[in-house]
């Protein structure tokens, strides 16, 4: 049987309608829910709008679809491939020697697309719209000040602090290089911007070298310049910060504020500087795993619904089992996550398993109904 355009672009043609179909309803849900949840947490404080509030969920949901997105790919293959089975045109199809490589090959194909589009564009915009929510989110509703940001150009720090005034000044710290020695954080090249009001710029202090210790910067060889004033040069410096190491570390940015395209570079930086970042490795590990998860969850959707005797009852059966299957295969990637974030798995392993362990299974299954 030579392969037709015509049946596999019908085929992708549904599969993709109902895809997009169970993802919308699956996004719906999660919005409310959100939306349900923000308004909680927002209770008592009347100067949060609800147009706040649904600004944050809307900034939230698409990091929350790269989430659900295996389960869409899964549900709507299973219902794409039930309702061409109920309508007897895959019968019609496997009885004239059609076989299922031929009939699942758009669909993987499209999956395939579908993840490499997720990975290489929207995951740039969803990382975007979720450090959002985490900024609106800090300030908003944790009303915290302190920002840390770390990419191929430095480390950049940002704290609030009191004025005289009231209005609340900030301090924007930016080193070029960073370097961890035991419980101590060296910084060279070191701007410090303060500002006494909001978009007020006061003042900027340059140090060759800085320390973070004992929540203070010690700075060496430094000048102070301020607008309309002469340079003021100091060999040494002290200047209090709340910000301490265990703080930097708990606050640099979470892997889902970085796309698939700053990962690399911010993962050399924060190695180079001395620190650890297993959580960033196995994050961008699992983003280029995804269209292999994706074909192993169509190939589980396809295992439990291309029965072609629908007669033989166990529909539902087979439906949940295969929505079982699913949410098995999603707590199974979680322990295995854990495992690889304490180093007990390699991140790579870790990242990878859940893609290799769902095609194998899904490739082993068909091979069995189909061949065995």
């Amino acid at each position: 049987m030579r392969f037709s355009p015509t049946l596999s672009l019908y085929i992708a043609r549904q599969f993709l309608l109902a895809f997009l179909t169970v993802l919308a309803v699956i996004m719906g849900i999660i919005m409310l829910f959100d939306v349900i949840e923000l308004i909680r947490r927002g209770a008592g404080r009347p100067e949060l709008g609800f147009g706040v509030l649904l600004e944050m969920a809307i900034f939230k949901l698409p990091q929350m679809t790269h989430t659900i997105l295996p389960f869409a790919v899964m549900i709507g293959g299973m219902i794409a491939f039930w309702r061409l089975t109920r309508t007897h045109e895959l019968v019609v199809a496997r009885a004239a020697g059609v076989s299922v490589w031929q009939i699942l090959a758009p669909v993987l194909a499209g999956v395939l697309l579908i993840g490499v589009f997720e990975m290489t564009a929207f995951n740039p915009l969803a990382a975007a719209m979720y450090a959002r929510y985490q900024h609106m989110q800090d300030e908003v509703l944790n009303n915290k000040t302190s920002q840390i940001d770390v990419s191929e150009v430095g480390l950049w720090l940002r704290e609030g602090y009191d004025t005289a005034s009231g209005k609340g000044g900030q301090v924007v710290v930016h080193a070029d290089d960073v370097h961890q020695e035991g419980l101590v954080l060296d910084l060279k090249d070191v701007h410090v911007f303060i500002y006494d009001q909001p978009d007020h710029f006061d003042h900027r202090v340059s140090a060759a070298t800085a320390r973070l210790v004992g929540g203070a910067f010690e700075m060496d060889n430094v000048w102070v310049m301020a607008p309309g004033r002469p340079g003021i040069h100091q060999d040494h410096m002290t200047m209090p910060t709340q910000l301490t190491l265990e703080r930097v570390h708990d606050n640099f940015a979470s892997p889902e504020t970085l796309s698939f395209w700053q990962l690399p570079g911010f993962i050399s930086f924060f190695e180079r500087a001395g620190f650890s970042a297993p959580k960033h490795r196995m994050y961008l590990q699992s983003l280029i795993a995804t269209p292999l998860l994706y074909f192993g969850m169509v190939l589980i959707a396809a295992l439990f619904s291309l029965k072609p005797n629908l007669r033989s009852g166990g529909l539902l059966t087979r439906v949940g089992g295969g929505v079982a299957t699913g949410f098995i295969l999603y707590f199974f990637s979680k322990i295995i996550y854990a495992f690889g974030l304490s180093q007990t798995v390699p991140p790579f392993l870790a990242a990878w398993a859940p893609a290799m362990m769902t095609s194998c299974a899904g490739l082993g299954g068909l091979f069995h109904l189909e061949d065995g």
